[in-house]
């Protein structure tokens, strides 16, 4: 036994995350819009920073900006990637053809919006969620 404690503390660990396994039946995609709208919205105010005569300040706030932006675009994508493969079952594909698309192209717009700093990239990410949130409020249904 001690030396399967000794392994343990030997052995690297790294936090492991999931929304529930058990399952627990609650999902919503609202998370996901919440983050979209916050992408859009980092967006539009990294493009109200001046360009020129930047101060200190100003490039702080950028790197914040950045950094929420990213973040945000990161939690879009676990939730959409959430409701995917944790809630949409095949009846849902049944219903809704091209649901798979438009997760996957929805999963690329939030890489994209993470690379980038492209209002109409953040806007389709926002309409993309949108038309998901749609499909499963009428999979509730």
């Amino acid at each position: 036994m001690n030396f399967v404690k000794s392994l343990i503390k030997l052995l690297p660990a790294r936090p492991v995350y999931a929304h529930c396994d058990i399952p627990c039946g609650i999902y919503d995609p609202h998370n996901a819009q919440l983050a979209a709208q916050t992408v859009l919205k980092m967006v539009q105010k990294i493009n109200e920073l001046p360009t020129e005569n930047s101060t200190v300040v100003d490039r702080n706030n950028f790197v914040r900006m950045v950094m929420v932006k990213e973040e945000h675009a990161e939690i879009c994508k676990r939730e959409v990637l959430i409701l995917w493969t944790d809630y949409f079952k095949s009846e849902h594909l049944e219903k809704f053809p091209n649901l798979h698309d438009l997760v996957w192209k929805t999963t690329k717009l939030c890489s994209d919006n993470k690379r980038g700093v492209d209002e109409e990239k953040a806007m389709e990410l926002i309409k993309a969620v949108d038309e998901i949130a749609d499909i499963f409020s009428q999979t509730k249904k």
